[in-house]
């Protein structure tokens, strides 16, 4: 019970962590994500604005930093987000390898929801004289809004997957208390508890993702 009490206080405050690290990267995700797997669907479709060289460029980027494994990925970029925003560890810290790590893998998910369109809704569009922002607006994103939703779901996931490993460099958060105390300390107690605890918030996200997926398809 008193290792419960000690234990509560310091996971409150890596919750907090966590979730700052999250909200700021799916936000940057979903700011930048979206308009460049916008940029990846259109310039790849032949009907609609194809240019070749520019998805190429695109897409190879988007592939490199997809590649990196995540705990390489910040170790590469921390002088950059250390002068980013002035510091070299905390949660706004990670966020800016955690964002990086975001926008390319929900651009990849924008750009498979688009591909799950139905060709006749975009050719009708076309067929009938709308201009390139109404296609995006009109039809792309409307027609895809349940497999985006579903992407920030599983981009909300993955960031708190990449947050744990976050915690290595000294980013805070749930992953970074179960390893400097879980872990380092050989304490069950703290790695069951920080376990549990990622389990379920997982999992509630989840849920909701799947709740607002479901009643945007009943619409």
């Amino acid at each position: 019970m008193d290792r419960l009490e000690t234990l509560i206080p310091l996971l409150y405050k890596a919750f907090l962590e966590t979730t700052l690290m999250v909200s700021i990267s799916t936000f940057f995700a979903v700011l930048v994500g979206l308009p460049l797997g916008v940029l990846l669907y259109i310039t790849q479709h032949p009907l609609i604005f194809r240019i070749k060289p520019l998805n190429q460029v695109l897409g190879a980027v988007v592939n490199v930093i997809r590649s990196f494994p995540f705990i390489i990925l910040i170790v590469a970029i921390m002088p950059f987000a250390t002068w980013l925003v002035n510091a070299s560890h905390g949660p706004v810290f990670a966020s800016v390898a955690l964002s990086i790590a975001a926008i390319p893998l929900f651009a990849r998910l924008v750009e498979s929801s688009f591909n799950s369109i139905n060709p006749g809704v975009i050719e009708a569009s076309i067929a009938g004289g709308a201009p390139l922002y109404m296609i995006i607006t009109d039809v792309l994103i409307p027609e895809a809004k349940k497999s985006i939703t579903q992407a920030i779901t599983l981009t909300i996931i993955s960031v708190i997957t990449f947050s744990a490993t976050a915690g290595v460099v000294g980013g805070g958060g749930i992953g970074d208390l179960a390893i400097r105390y879980g872990y380092y300390r050989y304490d069950t107690v703290t790695m069951i508890v920080t376990v549990i605890v990622l389990i379920v918030v997982v999992q509630l996200i989840q849920w909701i993702g799947d709740f607002i997926s479901q009643k945007q398809g009943d619409r």
